[in-house]
């Protein structure tokens, strides 16, 4: 059974940096993508960033102008999200998610991913 399992969330500061971590068991984790979305309240589910099976190939969304980072460590089966310069909008419920669907390259899109994890949610204060 494939589990990835989220934490890192809660309430945060307008301001401040977030990391999140995603542990990942029952998969071979080093020959999956990994990717982050989130999901604020009342608007869809939308992609944040990812990272290879190989550690060189990431992608980023645009909407982020440089305050994400993505990396992972396959000896422990963990991928992390690091968002600084946090803003009240970065609110969301934030997933974890694996893909081997195009030979575990990055991708944006949520149905090139095939588990994903509950997910752990961000509030942040302005």
């Amino acid at each position: 059974q494939v589990l990835l399992v989220e934490s890192g969330g809660g309430l945060m500061q307008a301001g401040d940096s977030l990391r999140l971590s995603c542990a990942a068991s029952g998969l071979t984790f080093s020959n999956y993508a990994m990717g982050w979305f989130r999901q604020a309240p009342g608007k869809e589910r939308e992609f944040v960033a990812a990272i290879g099976w190989n550690l060189e190939d990431s992608h980023y969304s645009n909407s982020f102008a440089h305050r994400v980072t993505v990396s992972r460590e396959n000896t422990k089966n963990m991928v992390y999200l690091r968002m600084t310069n946090l803003k009240p909008e970065d609110a969301a419920t934030y997933y974890c998610a694996a893909s081997r669907t195009i030979g575990g390259l990055t991708s944006p899109y949520e149905e090139n991913y095939d588990y994903w994890g509950q997910g752990t949610q961000v509030t942040v204060s302005s």
